[in-house]
């Protein structure tokens, strides 16, 4: 389970939101407990895919390096990462699939007409053959 604090859950929304009509991404920062992921941090990224950007995303090196640097200084780590899926749901593409790490958590935040709508959140096996849906508590307001 990843559950998304309020001061990360804000900025994720803030950034898909803004992003619209084209998918966002960031990455995930905090601890992890008896197998209870706390993300305290979102780091937004700025989608540096070279193409339509409406259903692809590829998150800055240099934004990930960044964010990697930061979860050391602070003592915490990357759980993860999260990207919006525009007029779409929330839901984890045979792209994903293939372009994510394994063990990570990946929230996908559906946004419909630039407001948020849905998220929900899957963790990749080993072989990126498969996906599984992992439990996602975020504030609801």
């Amino acid at each position: 389970m990843i559950e998304i604090s309020p001061e990360a859950w804000d900025l994720m929304v803030d950034h898909a939101q803004k992003s619209y009509p084209n998918e966002c991404c960031g990455i995930l920062i905090g601890d992890e407990q008896a197998g209870l992921r706390r993300a305290t941090l979102a780091v937004a990224c700025r989608n540096a895919y070279e193409g339509e950007q409406k259903d692809r995303f590829l998150i800055d090196p240099r934004d990930q390096i960044s964010a990697e640097r930061q979860s050391r200084e602070l003592g915490l780590g990357v759980l993860g990462f999260f990207h919006s899926h525009p007029d779409e749901g929330a839901y984890f593409s045979q792209t994903d699939l293939k372009n994510h790490w394994p063990f990570y958590s990946n929230v996908v935040m559906s946004v419909r007409g630039g407001i948020f709508a849905d998220a929900k959140c899957f963790r990749v096996d080993v072989d990126q053959t498969a996906s599984e849906e992992e439990d996602l508590s975020w504030p609801k307001s």
